[in-house]
């Protein structure tokens, strides 16, 4: 009996909980560093990571636009 109370007592020691596993998504989304807040031309702020640029539109006009935005868009276009 004391050598089955004394197994058991060292298993519960030895035995460690398991930790959380962490996923890459979630130190992805709260990445907030290097990157910069805009205002898009549909009126809503935009916080993106990549450098802003001049395109081409459909018409031949010029477009600024900021690249590579946390709401998952590559092109979002910026109010002047």
């Amino acid at each position: 009996m004391k050598a089955l109370t004394l197994a058991l007592l060292l298993s519960l020691s030895v035995a460690k909980p398991p930790q959380p596993q962490r996923q890459p998504s979630d130190h992805l989304a709260h990445r907030s560093t290097g990157g910069r807040w805009y205002f898009a031309a549909t009126g809503h702020a935009v916080y993106c990571y990549g450098p802003v640029m001049t395109l081409p539109t459909a018409t031949g006009d010029l477009q600024k636009v900021a690249t590579i935005c946390r709401d998952g868009s590559a092109v979002v276009p910026l109010k002047d």
